[in-house]
């Protein structure tokens, strides 16, 4: 099914143009499609589908491989910002766009993949996804503002709640919400109106796992590098948490770092501060919010989908998505 989107996805992009700056620019376009990854979200969407009673080779399943694709696009041009406004280095184990190229040529990359990512939509001939997907849009940017805004500000005097607003914006809707919408609507069907909160609690599962993944995890399956999140100055559930009880002598040396822009910190320093998170009992404790939140989430979705169409296809949605939440890498 990667390949069948992947095909996709390049089909609505041009191969070769009139002068050969055009064409590696068009290379640039598919450079991080290509790149691959979980494809979790166009998964979600595509099982979605099917829990709603969509058949694999109807017309309805075309729409649906477009709808799809229009959530890998949307993940690809979103990443190639991302990796600019966290100043990334790598994505899925090579060097960034913005490394590669420079900033401003990875920016118009993403603005042009923004643009195709439309094009998907039409193909989908859905007419209510075009809502979804500005929903989506919208929500996605006012979470990422609220995390960009806390960076530029340097501030550190947040709350749970503020942590918990911010994931919930900027992960749940285009991670579980929106592809259990949009696989609704593909059939026809009206979205369950308790797709949001399970969403919300499932999307914020997610993002607490991943939080604890770029502390812990393997660069090779993570697909970002180890411990980011601190050179980037993250706010996460684990941080908050330490904050809150962290002696005042390293909470002092933690917040001198994180004053500093991502070249200026010193690797040894945020190497002591990585092992002090671990140390300390603050991932142990989002591990175990973010299994809270995975349950409430999936008890929430079975409800949801215990009318669907597809019962066998419904059983899987939800097996996909305990995985999500309970992801290892």
């Amino acid at each position: 099914m990667r390949a069948e989107l992947l095909n996709l996805a390049l089909s609505l992009l041009p191969q070769r143009g009139p002068h050969p700056e055009l064409s590696r620019f068009y290379d640039m376009l598919a450079d991080y499609p290509r790149r691959g990854g979980k494809g979790i979200r166009s998964e979600l969407l595509l099982a979605s589908a099917r829990a709603h009673g969509v058949t694999e080779g109807s017309a309805a399943w075309g729409r649906a491989l477009w709808l799809a694709t229009v959530i890998e696009l949307f993940q690809n041009w979103v990443l190639i910002h991302d990796d600019i406004e966290d100043d990334s280095e790598e994505r899925r184990g090579r060097p960034a766009l913005h490394r590669l190229h420079g900033v401003p040529v990875a920016i118009n990359v993403g603005d042009a993949l923004h643009a195709y990512m439309w094009a998907a939509v039409a193909r989908a001939e859905v007419p209510a996804a075009f809502g979804e997907v500005l929903d989506m849009i919208h929500r996605t940017a006012e979470g990422q503002h609220l995390d960009l805004a806390w960076v530029e500000r340097g501030e550190w005097n947040l709350q749970e709640a503020d942590y918990l607003q911010m994931v919930q914006l900027k992960t749940a809707y285009y991670t579980v919400i929106v592809p259990l919408r949009l696989g609704a609507l593909v059939a026809g069907a009206t979205p369950n109106p308790a797709f949001t909160e399970a969403g919300l609690a499932l999307g914020t599962a997610f993002q607490i796992r991943d939080d604890v993944l770029n502390l812990v995890g393997k660069a090779e399956e993570y697909g970002k590098e180890i411990g980011g999140d601190l050179l980037e100055g993250k706010r996460t559930l684990i941080v908050l948490h330490w904050l809150s009880h962290a002696a005042s002598e390293q909470k002092h040396i933690f917040l001198d770092q994180m004053r500093r822009a991502r070249p200026d910190k010193s690797p040894e320093v945020i190497a002591d501060i990585h092992r002090w998170l671990l140390e300390s009992g603050s991932v142990a404790y989002a591990q175990s919010y973010a299994l809270e939140q995975g349950k409430r989430g999936l008890d929430l979705l079975r409800e949801a989908l215990a009318l669907s169409p597809n019962r066998q296809a419904a059983q899987q949605l939800v097996h996909t998505l305990e995985d999500l939440a309970t992801r290892q890498k």
